[in-house]
């Protein structure tokens, strides 16, 4: 499927992806692809995708073909597509919120979601004016804050880590998103990988592929 471009429709911007090369768009401001290149997309957004089919006309949604074994009732569908690139490990997609899955030879054994950095910021934001501070991710983790920004920061980098952690085991971890490769440093055995889905995506047309012949 090297001559199709693909397109991971979220909540704020279109992402494609074409032979290799990962590029993101504003939904009011698509850029038109040539007429014979087909275009493969999921959604999470029903806006952003009616822009996208009226700009274009050769497009094919791939949700009906994102197919997982799993028992998780209500699994999005880029979280599907992320976890079919996967046979075994830990999924996290670190965005403005953090989803975390578990894959299992072959198999999703469940997940659950988190608040993001920016969701975390905007908690503390609404408790109090005085806890508006901007976080320093730098602050050290080892011993206890003496300020309320290094308090903040501490809170959430903790937070998030931890029950990343608790949940990883022995498992490999692999990270994807728009804080993805900020919170994989924190892991040794952590693999960012920012082609994920579009490695789902690529999977289940394969299959579709595999059904004709």
């Amino acid at each position: 499927m090297g001559g199709a471009i693909l397109c991971d429709i979220g909540n704020s911007c279109l992402h494609f992806y074409y032979q290799g090369r990962i590029w993101r768009e504003n939904p009011n401001d698509i850029t038109q692809k040539k007429e014979h290149i087909p275009i493969y997309y999921i959604s999470v957004n029903s806006n952003f995708e009616k822009k996208l089919l009226d700009s274009h006309k050769k497009c094919i949604n791939l949700e009906p073909y994102i197919n997982l074994n799993t028992s998780y009732v209500g699994l999005g569908v880029d979280r599907r597509a992320a976890c079919k690139a996967l046979n075994d490990g830990i999924i996290i997609d670190a965005g403005s919120a953090i989803t975390i899955d578990i894959m299992e030879s072959g198999a999703h054994l469940g997940g659950y979601i988190m608040p993001g950095i920016a969701s975390f910021q905007g908690f503390y934001k609404s408790i109090s004016s005085a806890l508006d501070v901007t976080p320093d991710f730098s602050v050290n983790l080892y011993s206890p804050p003496q300020n309320t920004r290094d308090a903040i920061s501490f809170g959430i980098l903790k937070s998030i880590l931890l029950m990343i952690k608790q949940t990883s085991n022995t498992k490999k971890l692999y990270f994807t998103g728009g804080d993805g490769k900020f919170f994989a440093k924190f892991f040794e055995n952590s693999i960012f990988d920012n082609t994920l889905i579009f490695k789902g995506m690529l999977q289940a047309i394969k299959e579709i592929e595999s059904q004709k012949s």
